[in-house]
């Protein structure tokens, strides 16, 4: 357990840091062998229950932090001062605690990827093992760079996709927003002047009251039930292996959305391949690494055949990539190409590239189709509830 102390020497100079006991009474042997005596001793929550309560890591920390870290490497500082001055410049008390634990561990001589994986939920297995190939090999400086630059390259995409699918949200939003104000305010009282004058209205129209009526009497129950259908959605579709397992045959299966899907397996293969391969991880560890963080499953079983199957058996990168036709034929191609010629990495970096300029052509024709559509719907929706009102008012009046 981490403690926060202040404590002064025989000459009373104060020294106020954390450190990590089992208990108060190992705080105090600490203390008394360094020859300090403790003013105020504070006991700190676990990491990660700090991280719980004081915010997430997001992309942007990560990128920030990568990228200074290259920097003060590059320029001569090394590591500890280079997390001593971090955590002087971030002012987010998760990404404090974080680098707090970080240079407690190296204090202790332990491995800095140690507390990164800690926290799967925020470091995933490619961030952890390129660090710890990195302090392995000594070029942790090389290797923060090239994660500040794939992590960017990660969050420009991301930001991308997002950017396309704001207006159709807004569509879809705006659409469910009218079809319940209309059914919990217009339908209910018009339908009631219609029943209570015993006047016959339509069959369509019959449709409609009857289901503004359900929705006006049972909004509340309708909306918790709907957010427990959207958790338990969520739950079974991204969090069981069954639900995974249909969500990706659904989406491998959908006209035009089974390209970007195909094409987002292959940039994340692309990208997370190189960055490892750079990092010097063997060849065999690395493919395992990428097959765990692409989401495709017909792609993650390929790569695990790929290094299972084919490089534990000595067969060459290119030649184990050709036996898999998941694979676009070009893009195995050019593997075995540059495997001859002693460039995958930078092949892997433009390929990587590559998908992304083409993620972001599907994206927008898959929102040049989804758009239209959910105007018709959203004009077919509005469109019919107001001649199902119209209608039968014209016919009343038309009888007089």
């Amino acid at each position: 357990m981490l403690y926060h102390y202040v404590a002064s020497d025989q000459v009373g100079k104060l020294y106020e840091s954390d450190v990590d006991a089992q208990n108060l009474d190992g705080v105090l042997k600490i203390l008394a062998s360094k020859g300090l005596r403790p003013i105020n001793i504070q006991s700190l929550k676990d990491a990660a229950g700090i991280i719980i309560f004081k915010g997430r890591i997001n992309l942007t920390d990560k990128i920030f932090l990568t990228k200074y870290l290259a920097l003060m490497l590059k320029v001569g500082t090394d590591l500890l001062s280079a997390i001593n001055i971090l955590i002087a410049d971030f002012d987010k008390p998760v990404m404090r605690s974080l680098l707090i634990e970080v240079r407690e561990n190296l204090m202790r001589g332990q491995a800095f990827n140690q507390v990164f994986a800690k926290y799967p939920k925020y470091f995933s297995s490619v961030f952890v093992n390129m660090v710890k190939a990195a302090e392995a090999s000594g070029n942790l400086q090389e290797t923060f760079e090239n994660l500040s630059v794939s992590l960017q390259r990660d969050g420009e995409l991301q930001g991308r996709i997002r950017a396309a699918l704001i207006y159709p949200i807004i569509i879809l939003v705006m659409s469910v927003g009218v079809f319940v104000f209309l059914s919990i305010f217009a339908i209910p009282k018009i339908s009631a002047v219609f029943r209570e004058g015993g006047i016959k209205v339509p069959g369509y129209s019959k449709i409609v009251f009857a289901v503004g009526d359900f929705i006006s009497g049972n909004i509340l129950a309708l909306g918790i039930g709907f957010i427990i259908f959207l958790i338990l959605f969520w739950i079974f579709f991204f969090k069981t292996r069954v639900g995974k397992q249909i969500m990706d045959n659904f989406l491998s299966s959908l006209p035009v959305v089974k390209n970007l899907y195909r094409d987002i397996a292959i940039q994340r293969f692309a990208s997370t391949f190189s960055s490892l391969m750079k990092a010097g991880l063997p060849i065999i560890q690395a493919t395992h690494i990428t097959a765990d963080v692409v989401v495709n499953k017909r792609f993650k079983d390929s790569l695990y055949r790929i290094a299972d199957e084919g490089l534990a058996k000595g067969v060459t990168i290119g030649d184990a990539f050709r036996r898999e036709a998941i694979f676009p034929r070009v893009v195995t191609n050019l593997i075995a190409i540059s495997e001859k010629a002693g460039h995958l990495e930078e092949l892997l970096d433009t390929l990587a590239d590559f998908y992304t300029s083409r993620i972001d052509g599907s994206v927008k024709a898959l929102i040049s189709v989804i758009e239209p559509v959910l105007l018709i719907g959203m004009g077919g929706m509005v469109g019919l509830m107001a001649v199902s009102i119209v209608v039968p008012i014209y016919q009343l009046t038309s009888a007089f």
